[in-house]
């Protein structure tokens, strides 16, 4: 994409694009929120079903775990191409194709008699996301060309996703518990209905920029993701040294190694190669990358736990759960509040560390822990990463500058979903075949604190911008 493309995506300038057709600023908003509401939801409420789930459909641990990753997978893999697809046939075009695509896989979803058509409508839902994510934002900015309207509008836009995203679980518990599991999903279906309709009638497009989309490069991003997921969910189930494991690890390996070999002699790679010679740039991908396996794996471990070793309905774990999620929306608003006065960085540093050390204080988690002891726990390692996390995007945006601000937060996002993708695999393993829930537990947590640990590291040594201060 060109800069001025980059530009008039970013600023929300009013030039290139086609003239407003009307409606009010709530009305643009919610047309354009309801894609990541939906989004969101889905990314957690299903760790709240997954116990009934698997009892339902008689699943192997495995299969629940597809379930979860499928998801993840062709979204993570999928949004970098999605972006470039926004591009070549316009933003509008695609969010709307993405909505149907997602609304059509949710109701498949709902409707799975069986663990393999649920994982592939979970798959089908990740590539309906995948298309729309990217283009919402873009339709967002640009749909609002007055700065402090806008401003506005992205800020309620976030306030919005960053809610739904703490109240998933008892979203998730509450409906699990009324309505069934397969409520969680139809749910989709009047939300997504009514933000394609919406987004049709209000919301402009912008003129397609005609940017050939880099195929092959996506294509073995694809495949070296689906056979490192393949490795990694059905290692413990099918045994390490199995041939369908052996040859999906090889797999992995071949498509990864020739992606990096192709993108270095690309004339247009992906990610302009530039930007990874940049070590802070470079080391805030993995931090990025780091804080969504802890998280992600975390989230995950949480709603089995809470259902298997102590015992509570879906409903209950839902309720559990929310003080624990709230955590990463309250440091979002520590963050805007203090980071003028102490520093993106330092910021940054404090709360990996406090992430690091409340998830340790677990390692001893017992039928003894009390819940206020591990909501507390937990909660804090979550506000620690609601802190960091904007700090790691301030200081990463910082690094690769104005010039590739778009492709740069592209990066980001599909690094992150690559972190959760790995995290929840990883989990999965320790909780495959442990000799309790509480010894999964525990490795669970070990997982997190090194994973927050190694990001506080990371940052000390190679993240150097962001210190800016202001009093």
């Amino acid at each position: 994409m060109s800069s001025d493309a980059a530009s008039t995506q970013v600023t929300g300038d009013s030039v290139g694009r086609k003239s407003d057709p009307g409606g009010g600023p709530g009305l643009k908003l919610a047309a354009l929120a309801a894609g990541f509401v939906m989004a969101t939801v889905d990314a957690t409420v299903i760790n709240i079903a997954g116990t009934k789930i698997q009892d339902l459909l008689h699943l192997r641990f495995s299969e629940l775990t597809w379930v979860i990753d499928g998801y993840v997978l062709t979204f993570a893999s999928l949004l970098l191409l999605a972006g470039s697809l926004a591009n070549s046939y316009g933003a509008k075009k695609i969010y709307l194709l993405g909505m149907a695509v997602f609304v059509v896989a949710s109701a498949a979803c709902g409707l799975s008699s069986n663990g393999p058509a649920l994982i592939i409508s979970r798959m089908v839902q990740g590539v309906g996301a995948a298309l729309f994510m990217p283009a919402s934002l873009t339709l967002l900015t640009s749909s609002f060309p007055d700065p402090k309207m806008r401003t506005r509008m992205v800020g309620l836009w976030t306030a919005i996703v960053s809610t739904f995203t703490a109240l998933g679980p008892v979203i998730g518990g509450v409906l699990v518990g009324t309505l069934g599991w397969r409520s969680i999903f139809m749910l989709n279906l009047p939300i997504g209905i009514a933000g394609i309709l919406l987004a049709r009638r209000y919301v402009a497009e912008i003129p397609a920029q005609h940017v050939r989309p880099r195929v092959l490069g996506n294509a073995l991003g694809v495949l070296g993701l689906v056979a490192l997921s393949f490795t990694l969910i059905e290692g413990p189930s099918l045994g390490w040294s199995s041939v369908p494991v052996l040859l999906s690890g090889a797999a992995a390996v071949v498509f990864l190694v020739t992606l990096v070999v192709q993108q270095r002699r690309s004339s247009k790679p992906i990610v302009p190669l530039e930007l990874f010679r940049n070590s802070c740039f470079t080391a805030s991908n993995l931090v990025g990358f780091l804080i969504n396996f802890g998280l992600m794996g975390g989230i995950f471990m949480l709603g089995l736990f809470l259902q298997n070793a102590r015992g509570v309905s879906p409903f209950l774990a839902g309720i559990q759960m929310l003080p624990m999620m709230v955590g990463p929306l309250v440091g979002n608003l520590v963050f805007a509040r203090y980071s003028p006065r102490w520093g993106a960085r330092r910021l940054l540093i404090a709360a990996l560390s406090l992430a690091g050390v409340a998830s340790a204080a677990l390692l001893g988690i017992s039928d003894s822990t009390p819940y206020w002891m591990l909501a507390t726990a937990v909660g804090i390692a979550n506000f620690g990463i609601g802190l960091g996390a904007p700090a790691m995007t301030f200081a990463l945006m910082e690094s690769a500058g104005p010039k590739h601000a778009n492709i740069a937060s592209s990066t980001l996002n599909a690094n992150r979903q690559f972190g959760g993708l790995v995290g929840v695999a990883a989990v999965g393993i320790v909780l495959t075949n442990p000799d309790s829930w509480y010894e999964g537990a525990r490795a669970s947590f070990l997982i997190t604190a090194i994973c927050y640990g190694a990001a506080a590291l990371l940052t000390l040594k190679y993240v150097t911008l962001g210190d800016r201060r202001t009093v």
